[in-house]
């Protein structure tokens, strides 16, 4: 805490950084932090860069001032990089974070291996949203930074439920509860409400998934032209992997779905046997134990084959 702060203190420029596709934890952090920032130091020049601002969480304090585009900038005095399990997440933002006279890495990832000057990093924290609970002043937490690392830790965690979840995770959510939020709404409105698009490609999903691995598996593929046929972008895909890895008898689940000719977005999820995490590094990506994800070229049948190689490798390790 008292080197964060002290990093935090001697810059007069601050930039915030999150990982593409921003979730609801990298959301969730880069608003508290920033808007710890402009109650504590309004004259402080500041910014927050993600690739997107997934509308759901507009209800954040300071929402509207996500930049979402790149444009040179003079260089910050410190870029602090929030989630980000590596430097490449960062996408077209990379250049404030090399150009920084300082950096800071603030993450909870397995594979993170530690690219900034300060990295505090916290595998067995369930969000980065707890880590950063832990870094700033307690008093200086007002009710809208605590919904902004609520929201963060509910997404990271699945509403309290999957295996990350651990005696501090629920202490520091009682503390942000304590500020006053309406927990109730922000667990309906931004993890459990779905649009009909959502819906509708949910139920495309669900409908043409396939158990494989004596049925201790499953995927589903969701292809370019079902996101035109209806009008869905990858916001619309949430949820997804983690509706399949609730099916009975299920260990493993598989959600992909087309960014290019033979090139796939995939989500892996766990439940207590396989470290997606390691499966997800051996193809380029990243994540943790049981949520990971990456980026594959091949067919439909190349990948998914190659994943369960490496799947049925570690379940037969535990077996």
């Amino acid at each position: 805490m008292n080197q964060f702060l002290e990093y935090v203190a001697k810059a007069e420029s601050i930039c915030i950084l999150g990982h593409t596709h921003p979730d609801g934890d990298c959301i969730g952090a880069g608003l508290a932090l920033y808007n710890y920032l402009s109650d504590m130091r309004p004259r402080l020049r500041l910014e927050i860069f993600l690739d997107q601002a997934v509308t759901k969480f507009a209800y954040l304090k300071n929402f509207e001032k996500i930049r979402t585009d790149y444009a040179q900038e003079e260089p910050f005095d410190l870029c602090v990089c929030l989630d980000g399990a590596d430097k490449g997440r960062m996408t077209k933002f990379h250049p404030y974070f090399d150009q920084a006279k300082a950096t800071v890495c603030v993450d909870h990832h397995v594979t993170n291996e530690g690219y900034a000057q300060l990295n505090i990093i916290r595998p067995d924290a369930a969000s980065t949203c707890q880590i950063l609970f832990g870094l700033l002043e307690e008093e200086n937490i007002t009710k809208e930074i605590a919904e902004c690392l609520y929201t963060g830790i509910v997404h990271d965690t699945g509403v309290f439920k999957y295996s990350n979840t651990t005696a501090e995770t629920m202490n520091v959510a009682g503390r942000l509860m304590e500020k006053g939020i309406d927990f109730t709404s922000i667990i309906d409105d931004s993890y459990y409400r779905k649009t009909y698009i959502q819906n509708q490609i949910l139920g495309r999903a669900l409908l043409e998934s396939i158990l494989f691995l004596k049925k201790q598996c499953i995927f589903t593929v969701i292809r370019k032209k079902d996101m035109d046929f209806y009008e869905a972008n990858s916001q619309d895909l949430d949820g997804i992997v983690d509706q399949l890895r609730n099916t009975a008898g299920v260990e493993c689940a598989i959600f992909m779905y087309e960014t290019g000719a033979h090139e796939f977005k995939v989500s892996l999820r766990s439940n207590k046997v396989v470290d997606v995490s390691k499966i997800a590094a051996y193809y380029g990506g990243g994540g943790h134990v049981r949520a990971a994800g990456c980026s594959i070229a091949g067919s439909i049948y190349d990948v998914v084959n190659n994943l369960a190689k490496e799947i049925e490798k570690q379940m037969g390790e535990k077996h």
